[in-house]
């Protein structure tokens, strides 16, 4: 069977990454895959509590799945094979670990259920791939997030500043529109304005402090643009938790959160 769907027999095979797994009565469990094709999808997988199965069901891991149901609008049963595991890249470095547990919560936060996202799987796939790689790791997350906001249609547009049209002197984001914005565009609104350190315009290799200032930026978006859109359920803990190690690995301390208004 080739990737795709079987409409007349309500199955598909395609690969996928493990974002949870929920127990299902005594031997189940449900689930929650990003598939390459198929988007966020949900199944019953049968007799995963067994020892062989059990050791691939990691969040991070990649599977080749199989879905069937007897109607397209069931939740359906899975089987599985697994492909690569990275729990045990991850669980070298406990700032990796953090960034692996952020990836997979907010994917299963916000994915909308049974939607191909083509383009930000293969970005994902591209930074799980990094686990082992601390060193850019941090970056990597960095633009994973830039691309997960722009695929959800909550990007920056950091090209000119909003104000006057200009691309010199771009230091800030607006935090209403996405804008970037001029240090003569912010005028006295300067302070309510978000950082744009050179890394979040593209600008390569970046120290930590830095790539912190940008997450902070990336995660007003997420927290005020992206979280009210999904029904104002709250970001998950797993990205403050990730900021927070990440801040511990740099030996500083997290800033204020007050929220530009």
């Amino acid at each position: 069977m080739q990737n795709g769907v079987n409409s007349a027999a309500m199955e598909w095979r395609d690969t996928g990454i493990l974002l949870s797994v929920k127990r299902h009565g005594e031997t189940s469990a449900i689930l929650d895959v990003f598939t390459k094709d198929h988007g966020r999808h949900a199944g019953v997988l049968r007799g995963a509590s067994s020892r062989k199965i059990a050791a691939a069901l990691q969040p991070g891991s990649d599977l080749d799945v199989s879905w069937r149901a007897r109607l397209e609008d069931h939740i359906g049963s899975y089987t599985i094979e697994p492909v690569k595991t990275r729990a045990g890249m991850a669980m070298a470095n406990r700032l990796t670990l953090a960034g692996l547990n952020s990836v997979m919560a907010i994917l299963a936060f916000a994915l909308p259920e049974r939607e191909s996202q083509l383009r930000l799987y293969n970005d994902t796939v591209l930074l799980l791939d990094l686990l082992d790689h601390a060193d850019v790791w941090p970056l990597a997350y960095l633009k994973w997030e830039l691309a997960l906001l722009e695929e959800l249609g909550f990007g920056l547009d950091l090209s000119e500043c909003a104000a006057t049209g200009r691309n010199d002197e771009l230091i800030y984001v607006s935090p209403k529109s996405g804008r970037a914005v001029s240090r003569h565009g912010a005028g006295e609104w300067a302070d309510r304005m978000l950082p744009l350190p050179p890394v979040l315009a593209g600008k390569g290799h970046a120290p930590d402090d830095e790539i912190l200032l940008a997450l902070k930026t990336t995660g007003h978006f997420l927290e005020n643009k992206l979280a009210p859109a999904l029904g104002s359920k709250p970001l998950p803990s797993a990205r403050a938790a990730f900021i927070d190690r990440y801040h511990r690995h740099c030996g500083t301390l997290p800033q204020s959160d007050a929220k530009p208004e």
